[in-house]
């Protein structure tokens, strides 16, 4: 863990905001040099607290109109059970997200397909089928907001 000044912290949320950014605008903007701004944001990836960039796709317009969310509970526990389950999931390229998570289900998955017919065949052929699949439940995403800055 590295400490971070009120420049590394205007350096992240900036390309929170925006990772596009070269440094040398950046660093005019936060009023260093383009070697400052860079020598800042690589100790801050080669630190860990930078873990990459991403790019974000309208995925409509790609072709993936559908999230659906789900919340599956295994119907037998153990170490095993749980990375089989995980080895399976990982396998489906439809399932974009596998959370570990505590409470009613053991895991939450993001679903992306491209409508309801193709989700319900990725339900019914990969998912229901995965190893130690107790119950499920689906929850359709109807509408998302992407929160301003580093956690939005």
């Amino acid at each position: 863990m590295i400490a971070l000044d009120d420049t590394d912290r205007a350096i992240l949320r900036a390309l929170a905001h925006d990772a596009t950014q070269s440094a040398g605008a950046l660093g005019r903007r936060l009023g260093l040099s383009q070697p400052a701004c860079w020598r800042r944001i690589r100790r801050l990836e080669e630190a860990g607290v930078i873990a990459g960039r991403r790019l974000v796709l309208d995925l409509p317009q790609v072709g993936f109109g559908v999230t659906v969310f789900l919340g599956v509970k295994l119907a037998v526990k153990g170490r095993v059970s749980f990375e089989d389950f995980e080895r399976a999931v990982a396998a489906i390229p439809e399932v974009q997200v596998v959370q570990h998570v505590l409470g009613l289900f053991d895991y939450r998955l993001r679903v992306r397909a491209r409508d309801i017919a193709d989700f319900e065949r990725v339900l019914r052929r990969r998912v229901m089928t995965l190893p130690g699949v107790g119950q499920i439940e689906a929850n359709v995403l109807l509408s998302e907001e992407r929160l301003p800055g580093p956690l939005g």
